[in-house]
């Protein structure tokens, strides 16, 4: 049944010990059959002001790192988190020979990533191998809480490497292994448990927080648009179908660009939406997903689509710069294994029209069709250009061709086969999408019917234009991409929790 829990209040503050308690063992199994047991010290607020001190007996939950035993020695490697660590040693007891013995055994078998509770006194000591480096937890008692299985799929030191040192090492007697992305897939919340996988998935959180941070303060209201909707919402986008009440066949949503226009009709001004986006696309590329977050936006324009750009500009420079500041600590972990730098953002918009950045490639030797889209290899040396002539990583591309937009946008005053729409590039890579939109019913008409495609389906859309919409424009982002290419990683896949790709349903 494994060990029971301790009384209240055993082991909190200096020297309230657990005297009549086992010195180790496997724990009970925690299905909350007691509350406030007994408090714990967390290994990042140790010596801090507020946190434990040396002298102190303290509990701790922690994973175990990594265990070295030695004779009469035991050396745990504690952790907490991505990034707090600690050591915690056993010394045999000259007092108690045999009990200590057993203990050392029964501590130098623990799995690494086990989960323990530790009580122990908080002793000075140098440690460099750990993150608390000026005390070490001298064992009391160990109790296991949740012990891994023996074998893991995969060590989390070989998880961390980066490319480079694995190269490196493949010249030497012992070169390390390379743990495949497929294996980190399959065990994903082993993976995650590394510093840079970890701190991606919170950069990764930051962005959306720093996303709304950014629209609310440019009065911004965030809505909830339907994901299960009754046709296609993106023209030439691949769309999830499946069955429906009354035989009825719905769609997967493979963007809010519709509800989001009804919303600047209904009046609400400005709105932004951050949720999922499904696209049925057999891509098999480092950069395609068939189900990725989106970060939309859309608001009423006065004159010209530029206002919009402006907003978006503003917004990924404060995603950006808010990273650089406040979150160096995961950027850093992600960089030890995926070198970058911070991408160059101008002060103001970088906006290059179609027809200079068609001559630049022109110029540059490419063979380019003015009235095709860009092909990825084409985005990137498009990328470099700008780069090069510029200075800046992130910039606009305006004026897309009208046979590569969807229905909805609008075309230019000056070109017809042009149209007011732009795409942002990070690092010589699209990351999002916008345009104005068309908001002049008769128009959207005229175009749906241009295309070839059903009016039914948008019927209830075009309804919506036609009670006065305000001229409006907006874009969506890709929230996988921007972190897959803000942090330099070798997949997008990576930059998701559990991805979805034309391969991988599961886990």
């Amino acid at each position: 049944t494994g060990v029971a829990f301790p009384p209240a209040g055993a082991g909190v503050g200096t020297g309230n010990a657990w005297p009549e308690g086992p010195q180790y063992g496997d724990h009970e199994v925690i299905v909350s059959q007691a509350e406030e047991c007994r408090s714990y010290a967390d290994i990042g607020s140790m010596l801090q002001p507020g946190g434990a001190q040396v002298g102190e007996r303290v509990w701790v939950r922690a994973r175990v790192s990594r265990v070295r035993a030695k004779g009469n020695s035991c050396f745990l490697v504690l952790r907490q988190g991505l990034f707090d660590t600690m050591q915690a040693c056993y010394f045999k007891d000259k007092a108690n020979p045999e009990s200590s013995k057993a203990f050392l055994k029964w501590l130098g078998a623990l799995p690494p990533e086990s989960l323990v509770d530790v009580e122990a006194t908080v002793a000075s000591a140098q440690v460099a191998s750990a993150s608390v480096k000026e005390a070490e937890l001298s064992i009391e008692r160990v109790l296991a809480i949740a012990r891994a299985p023996a074998v893991l799929p995969f060590q989390l030191e070989e998880a961390s490497r980066s490319e480079a040192e694995i190269v490196a090492s493949e010249s030497s007697e012992r070169p390390f292994a390379r743990v495949s992305a497929e294996t980190r897939m399959d065990n994903r919340w082993i993976d995650l448990r590394t510093p840079a996988a970890g701190s991606v998935l919170r950069v990764r959180s930051a962005v959306c927080l720093l996303f709304r941070e950014a629209l609310d303060a440019r009065g911004f209201v965030e809505i909830h648009t339907p994901k299960l909707i009754g046709g296609e919402s993106e023209g030439g986008a691949g769309v999830f179908t499946t069955e429906y009440f009354d035989e009825q066949i719905a769609c997967l949503a493979q963007s809010p660009q519709l509800y989001k226009q009804a919303a600047i009709a209904s009046d609400m001004g400005r709105v932004f939406e951050i949720g999922p986006v499904f696209r049925k696309e057999k891509s098999h590329t480092r950069r395609h997903l068939c189900e990725f977050t989106g970060l939309d936006l859309e608001m009423e324009i006065k004159h010209h689509y530029n206002e919009a750009i402006e907003v978006i500009h503003e917004t990924l420079a404060h995603i950006f710069h808010g990273l650089e500041r406040r979150y160096a600590k995961e950027l850093a972990a992600v960089r030890a294994q995926y070198p970058s730098s911070a991408p160059r953002v101008g002060a103001e918009p970088c906006i290059v029209h179609w027809e200079e950045g068609m001559a630049m490639l022109k110029a540059a030797g490419a063979e380019v069709d003015d009235m095709a889209d860009l092909t990825t290899p084409l985005e990137r040396q498009l990328g470099e250009l700008v780069a090069a002539e510029k200075g800046v990583d992130l910039f606009f591309l305006d004026r897309f061709p009208a046979s590569v937009r969807p229905f909805y946008t609008m075309k230019c005053p000056d070109e017809p086969r042009l149209t007011n729409s732009y795409d942002v590039f990070l690092r010589g890579q699209e990351i999002c999408s916008g345009a104005q939109r068309v908001h002049e019913p008769e128009m959207l008409v005229e175009r749906i019917e241009e295309l070839g495609m059903p009016l039914e389906p948008l019927r209830w859309y075009v309804e919506a234009m036609k009670y006065g919409a305000p001229p409006h424009a907006g874009g969506g982002l890709g929230l996988d991409r921007v972190v897959f290419l803000y942090l330099n990683l070798d997949n997008v896949r990576k930059a998701t929790m559990f991805p979805r790709d034309p391969n991988r349903l599961h886990p």
